[in-house]
């Protein structure tokens, strides 16, 4: 037992170390990167580094399994040239016995990132995606799904609109029983318009079976002033692409709201199979951590006399970062529709592990 915590400790302080050193190499080239995304005068320093600072934790928990693979790499090389490994093969524990330890941190590590980075790294990316947009338009436009359906928030220089439909065809061009709320730059409504059905296109709103009310001085009593159209027309800066942009990213929410919001989604009319996908993906990202510590303990729990330990560890770094693209691959093929979804989430992590353990027991044991 004593062993096992051993191994467990010097694996989860690299693991932090090298999160923490990816995290800084992170934050100075994406400052870089956000300085010159902006015209000159923009942004400063403060608000690049503001900027870096929401977007670094969602890039950070991207590549956790390759920080899990070079944690790996240096533990067990470590371990080697000192060894350790020598002295714990000698007290009769086999390769995969030593490996228990790790895999073991891998995973509970694995279950802390979905549980706690997961949601801070959806809410830095939903709060940098808000400010770069602000910083490059100086406005906002905002959709959110609810289970009263779809809402919608234009911004412009005289003011806000809100909009609400019931549900929404596909491609997010045609809304049916859609209300549009007008508030001025006062915060106070100024006119209100309930339809049957709203189509965009042409940088416009056609709308069909509307009925328009007025709130102003002028207006005492909306009702008696209320005017139906069979048609209407509103303009806006909204296309369909925007919109579906809207969308936040299955990235952006939070593990713990993505059930409920991918039921939202598809009630409103919409297509949920890349929140699908995510939303298993992250249920299986602990294996995939414990993939990646098999894989890498494949290729250097051998003893540093062996010789040949560089080219080892490249084939380990390489076969590592085969089984990341191979995830993202099978990601985009879920997402498309190409695999089924449990398919395109849990195969990469399974094979990663059947395989490691197949090369550990050829190389170490058999």
């Amino acid at each position: 037992m004593t062993l096992h915590l051993y191994f467990a400790r010097k694996f989860t302080l690299l693991f932090f170390g090298l999160c923490g050193i990816f995290g800084a190499i992170l934050v100075l080239f994406d400052m870089v990167d956000q300085i010159r995304r902006f015209d000159i005068g923009t942004i400063g320093f403060r608000q690049a580094l503001q900027l870096s600072a929401l977007k670094v934790p969602a890039d950070l928990y991207a590549i956790l399994p390759l920080v899990v693979l070079l944690a790996t790499v240096a533990l067990f090389l470590g371990l080697a040239r000192t060894s350790e490994l020598v002295i714990t093969r000698a007290s009769g524990r086999s390769a995969l016995r030593a490996l228990v330890a790790p895999v073991l941190a891998a995973l509970v590590l694995g279950g802390l990132a979905v549980a706690i980075m997961n949601p801070i790294a959806a809410a830095t990316s939903k709060q940098y995606r808000l400010l770069t947009e602000r910083y490059k338009t100086g406005e906002t436009s905002v959709l959110s799904v609810s289970a009263e359906g779809l809402w919608l928030r234009e911004g412009s220089d005289e003011g806000q609109m809100l909009i609400r439909a019931a549900r929404a065809n596909p491609e997010g061009t045609r809304f049916f029983d859609v209300t549009f709320l007008a508030f001025g730059m006062d915060g106070q409504p100024g006119w209100r318009i309930e339809a049957a059905e709203a189509a965009l296109a042409g940088g416009e709103w056609t709308l069909q079976d509307a009925k328009r009310w007025r709130f102003d001085a002028n207006t005492p009593n909306p009702e008696l002033a209320a005017v139906e159209q069979a048609q209407m027309s509103l303009p806006s800066d909204l296309t369909s692409q925007r919109i579906r942009d809207g969308f936040a990213q299955p990235s952006a929410i939070s593990i713990w709201d993505l059930p409920e919001f991918i039921a939202s989604l598809e009630r409103a009319g919409f297509s949920a199979r890349p929140h699908r996908v995510w939303f298993q993906m992250e249920l299986a990202r602990p294996l995939i951590l414990a993939a990646m510590v098999l894989l890498a303990a494949g290729f250097t729990m051998r003893h540093a006399r062996f010789g040949r330990t560089g080219m080892m560890v490249m084939l380990a770094l390489g076969l590592g970062l085969g089984l990341f693209f191979l995830r993202n691959f099978a990601q985009v093929l879920g997402e498309t529709g190409q695999l089924p979804v449990a398919l395109a989430a849990w195969s990469a992590p399974v094979a990663g592990i059947l395989l490691s353990l197949g090369l550990l027991l050829y190389l170490e044991d058999g």
